[in-house]
């Protein structure tokens, strides 16, 4: 009988740890060593940065305007949905063209190319700086790996030829580039 006696005190007691364990909650803002813990990390924790947006990624999408290109005062720039490396300029006089992207996040490269409107393109470069929101293209200079902003460097102008009567040999004229410069429009929000 103390065996049985014994027993049931012990089953009591541990029934009674259960529910005195079970009507306490851990705090732990009240315990000290969370506490001491958090201390030691408190001015070095830091918010993650916000994921980055389409327009992060892709800076040169957008639309621009430029006061000195009165034939493509307007141009938009949009991303190609199945291939994230090309991006399709509208607005310009020689039609909608497809570029290239070399150099992230801005420097893209023209393919030659023959536009929907059936006008031909040749090929060139389009750089856009975050800095200053400037779209730069030029059309009608080979793309330059090494250094695509050469394409906008102006050409040291070649001496006068001399005249000679009756020659029949003729350098080939190479067409003048085509430049344009315009200034992305930012996005306006409505507030109410």
């Amino acid at each position: 009988m103390k065996k049985t006696i014994v027993a049931m005190g012990g089953l009591v007691l541990t029934f009674f740890s259960i529910s005195a364990q079970a009507q306490q909650t851990w705090d732990a803002k009240k315990n000290p060593t969370v506490d001491s813990i958090s201390a030691l990390y408190r001015d070095k924790i830091v918010t993650a940065p916000a994921p980055p947006t389409r327009e992060d990624i892709f800076p040169v999408i957008g639309k621009y305007e430029s006061g000195t290109n009165t034939e493509a005062a307007h141009l938009s720039i949009a991303v190609d949905e199945q291939n994230k490396g090309l991006a399709w300029v509208e607005g310009l006089p020689q039609g909608k063209i497809k570029i290239m992207l070399r150099k992230s996040p801005a420097t893209y490269k023209i393919p030659a190319q023959k536009t929907a409107e059936g006008n031909e393109v040749a090929e060139g470069t389009l750089i856009f700086d975050k800095t200053t929101n400037t779209l730069s293209i030029c059309i009608g200079k080979a793309y330059n790996p090494e250094d695509p902003a050469a394409a906008f460097v102006p050409e040291a102008a070649e001496p006068a030829p001399t005249t000679v009567k009756n020659s029949k040999s003729k350098k080939p004229v190479t067409p003048k580039a085509w430049i344009y410069t315009g200034t992305k429009q930012s996005k306006e929000t409505a507030m109410n």
